[in-house]
């Protein structure tokens, strides 16, 4: 695996690649590899010539400065994570190298960014499109994966591609859980050893209220996942919402939307979790 840390020799190396025709598959991360992580880039390195896997912990997407703070951290795992999936090329680039200026972009996704981690975390997903659009110009890749853990983020994604008519294909993957239900998120390492043990019942919670579609409206299907998830200790709600799968807009009726799904975000003692569930 070849590691740059400086934009022009990366690009130089992936002008080279594509002089030679070589479909490449591109997954943006911010480190603190897991499971999740790694399938992304099993199916992009199925569906692609060359690998291009990035480690970025993107200052500017986060609203806590504890929690950018804390975020987990070790390169040196994250190479041989990377390397045990036959990863190609890793971009592990500087803040200053990133954004060697202030960042003063601003984009507008609409109702798409007023909702659910929008409206709970303001100017986070300004700063995921700053970077990924970033990532975008410098890797110039043919696909880029995405999970659905983070399905509101995917749509800002696809939104921004759409908008700006970048020539990527956004693939979505599925969410990766651990077996007990919990989805794997680079976060869960936070979680003190008691807080990991009930965690699983926030997926468990969610798998119930999606089944129960034929018995309640979405409104009773916020309260009733609401009021379960608020019986785990150390639970701190900041949403439960059922939406559409297009626009993420709240539903109040099961007809509005060829498409549902069920949302949470939540704090588990000092971690913020979300997730998500198809309902249909």
């Amino acid at each position: 695996m070849r590691i740059f840390n400086q934009i022009n020799d990366l690009q130089s190396v992936l002008q080279a690649e594509r002089k030679r025709t070589r479909s490449i598959g591109f997954v943006p991360t911010m480190g603190a590899l897991h499971e999740g992580h790694l399938e992304l880039m099993r199916r992009a390195k199925a569906e692609n010539e060359l690998l291009v896997a990035s480690v970025f912990v993107n200052p500017i997407q986060f609203n806590n400065s504890i929690d950018l703070e804390k975020y987990p951290r070790n390169l040196q795992d994250d190479i041989r994570l990377l390397e045990s999936v036959a990863c190609d090329v890793l971009f592990n680039p500087s803040v200053e190298e990133m954004y060697p200026e202030p960042v003063t972009t601003q984009y507008s996704f609409g109702s798409l960014e007023e909702v659910m981690e929008g409206a709970f975390r303001p100017g986070h997903f300004n700063g995921v499109a700053v970077v990924v659009h970033k990532l975008f110009e410098i890797v110039q890749p043919d696909k880029a994966y995405f999970g659905e853990k983070d399905f509101q983020q995917l749509a800002i994604i696809r939104e921004l591609v759409r908008q700006y008519s970048l020539p990527v294909d956004i693939v979505a993957c599925p969410t990766i859980r651990e077996a007990d239900g919990l989805a794997m998120s680079s976060r869960n390492q936070r979680l003190l050893p008691a807080e990991r043990v009930i965690a699983p019942k926030i997926y468990q919670i969610l798998k119930k209220g999606a089944s129960l579609r034929n018995v309640l409206s979405p409104k009773e299907m916020r309260i009733w996942v609401r009021t379960q998830l608020e019986k785990i200790d150390g639970c701190m709600i900041d949403y439960v919402e059922v939406a559409d799968d297009i626009e993420l807009q709240p539903i109040e009726h099961w007809n509005q939307s060829t498409g549902a799904r069920l949302f949470v975000a939540l704090f588990l003692g000092q971690v913020r979790l979300i997730d998500n569930i198809r309902i249909f």
